[in-house]
This record gives structure tokens, C-alpha cells and sequence, in this order.
């Protein structure tokens, strides 16, 4: 690390995102926010669902409404900055706000690593252990499941934050990626980086690798679990209940791992930019439509809000139309000349 006692601290970072794409920059930002929309309507929509629907009022979907809701905070962390950049070209963030970015990203991410393991672990009573899931996971229980998963995600990131806002960076100050992370943060500071670097590999061990351990070994029962049923139409029946929450933690941890086990070569820069869209944007994105299509209580409240409010629709057309009707049948009648009784 180059001494800095003799330059002076940089105020600022350039987010050098997916380079300099004039033609492009347009399509990419249509494309982002058109994907940014289509997230936070989705995962917004299964919350409402959650919230609305008394057949949905369980720890599975409890679980399912707080991962839609970290996820729409998640990626509003990191898309409504890269929008701004696409559009105006500004690819300038104070030092303070990368941070401030990197501190809220961080700390849903690894949020959405404990509910993920809650939720298998829901799973994981409710197959292995049906006779006794009711009593072993009340209502009780899973907010606090929900709770602890939210605070040790924040708890996580705190910790580390308060290191990284001792650091001191004097320059270069690019960051050759969309948002700010917490090894190209740490790459650019010109004081000694070690105790950071450990704190990183610690709290990523503390507080990341537990909830993945639990997750796999309660699929790992699972899959066991579900082998044993005699029947091919149980075994069907157990695996559809966590198919869904089986396909989502694919996908975050499969490109969560790809992304931060990849070689960091220069060679690989542009594959990593392309792997963390995947992981930060992807799953986001789809975790509402796997619910809702693979998932037949959500289907069956979505169908019953929609015809709903068909039925609402329907219901004041037709007020209007009799008030209309009404009103012309009184003006007519008000513009009848009475009648001459002889």
C-alpha cells in the first residue's frame, strides 16, 4: 500500500460500471428499469398478498413476505444509483455514500442469507417432522426467526463499516464495477488494510457461513426424507412444498459463490461485472414469478384479489349505470306534462 501521509484523501469514487457504451448506455437503461419496476411491483405484490390473504397467514408465507420485502429494499440499494449513471453519464459517489451504499447492500444480503435458512428450516420441520411442526414452529417463534435474521444481517455489516470508515483513501479512485464493494473499497485505501481484510474473513464466517451450512444440511434431510416415501405420488406432493424455496436458494447462492470465488484477474473483469448482475439483479427479479407460479396458495390469492376487484369494477359500472338510468327516468318524468283528471 502506498504511504499516504504525504497526499491528499479523495473525496469521491468513479464507478467505472460497464465502461464507456455511449450507444448502448440508452438500451441499458430502459433494460435496468424496466427490470427494476418489474421487481419491486412483484415482490411488492406477494407482500400485499401475504399481508391480505387469512389462507397466507403462516410462518412459510411470514418467511416469503419478509424475503420479498429485504429484496426490494436489496435491489434498491444498488439499481436506482446505476440508473442515475446510465442516464447522466455521472459516475462520480462520495466516499461516505459508497460506504453508505455498500453498508445497506451488505447487511440485506446477508439478511436474505438467514431468512433463506429459516425458511429451510420451516421446510425441514414441515417435512421431517409434520407431526410436531405446529408446536415446534408457532407464530411465536418465526418473528423471532424474522427478527434474528434481520438483526445479525445489519449486526454484520456494522461491525465491518465501522473498520472501513477508518480507512484512508489518497487515490486511484475508480472503482471498476456497478456498486460498491467491500474488497475494491478496501483495494483502493493507501493505510495498512490487514486488520480490515481479517475483519472481512471473519464476519464472513460468523455471520454468512452458518446460515449456508444450515440451509444445505436441512435439504440434505429433506432430500433424505423425501427418498424414503414409499410412494411416487408423496414423493411428489413433499418435494412441490419446497421446490420453490429449493430453486430460489439455488440461484443466490449459486452465483454468490461464483461471484466472490472467481479468480479476481484482469481477464475476468468484465465475466465478474456480468455474474454479479446475477446476483444482485437476478434473483430479485424472479423470486416473485417462482412463487407464484409454482406455488398454488399464492396463485389461488392472486386469482381471488384479482376477481375481486373485478368484482368491485362490476359492481360500481353498474351503480353508475343505475344512477344514470334513475336520473334519466326523473328528468323525463319532471319533463311530463301532468296529467288532466276530467
Amino acid at each position: 500500500m502506498a504511504d499516504c501521509r504525504n497526499q491528499t484523501a479523495i473525496t469521491e469514487f468513479f464507478l467505472l460500471g460497464f465502461g464507456d457504451l455511449p450507444d448502448l448506455q440508452i438500451l441499458l437503461f430502459l433494460m435496468f428499469l424496466v427490470i427494476y419496476m418489474a421487481t419491486v411491483v412483484g415482490n411488492t405484490l406477494i407482500v400485499v398478498l401475504v399481508v391480505a390473504d387469512q389462507h397466507l397467514h403462516s410462518p412459510m408465507y411470514f418467511f416469503l413476505g419478509n424475503l420479498s420485502c429485504v429484496e426490494t429494499c436489496y435491489t434498491s440499494a444498488i439499481v436506482p444509483r446505476m440508473l442515475a449513471s446510465l442516464l447522466t453519464g455521472d459516475k462520480t459517489i462520495s466516499v461516505s455514500g459508497c460506504i453508505t451504499q455498500l453498508y445497506f447492500f451488505g447487511s440485506l444480503a446477508a439478511t436474505e442469507c438467514y431468512l433463506l435458512a429459516a425458511m429451510s428450516y420451516d421446510r425441514y420441520l414441515a417435512i421431517c417432522k409434520p407431526l410436531h411442526y405446529s408446536t415446534l414452529m408457532n407464530i411465536r417463534f418465526s418473528f423471532q426467526l424474522a427478527a434474528g435474521s434481520w438483526l445479525n444481517g445489519f449486526l454484520a455489516i456494522t461491525i465491518l463499516v465501522l473498520f472501513l470508515s477508518q480507512l484512508i483513501f489518497c487515490g486511484p479512485n475508480e472503482i471498476d464495477h456497478f456498486y460498491c464493494d467491500a474488497i475494491p473499497l478496501i483495494e483502493l485505501s493507501c493505510g495498512d488494510t490487514h486488520q480490515v481484510i481479517l475483519m472481512d474473513f471473519i464476519l464472513a464466517c460468523v455471520f454468512t457461513l452458518p446460515p449456508f451450512l444450515l440451509t444445505l444440511t436441512s435439504y440434505m434431510c429433506i432430500i433424505a426424507t423425501i427418498l424414503r416415501i414409499p410412494s411416487t405420488t408423496g414423493r411428489q406432493k413433499a418435494f412441490s412444498t419446497c421446490s420453490s424455496h429449493l430453486i430460489v436458494v439455488t440461484i443466490f447462492y449459486g452465483t454468490l459463490m461464483i461471484v466472490y470465488l472467481l479468480p479476481k484477474r484482469d481477464t475476468l473483469r468484465d465475466l465478474n461485472k456480468v455474474l454479479s448482475l446475477c446476483y444482485t439483479v437476478l434473483p430479485p427479479l424472479v423470486n416473485p414469478l417462482i412463487y407464484s407460479l409454482r406455488n398454488r396458495e399464492v396463485k389461488e390469492a392472486l386469482r381471488k384479489a384479482v376477481s375481486k376487484c373485478g368484482f368491485r369494477k362490476n359492481v360500481q359500472r353498474l351503480g353508475d349505470n343505475l344512477a344514470l338510468k334513475t336520473s334519466g327516468c326523473l328528468d323525463d318524468f319532471s319533463n311530463h306534462p301532468p296529467l288532466k283528471l276530467s
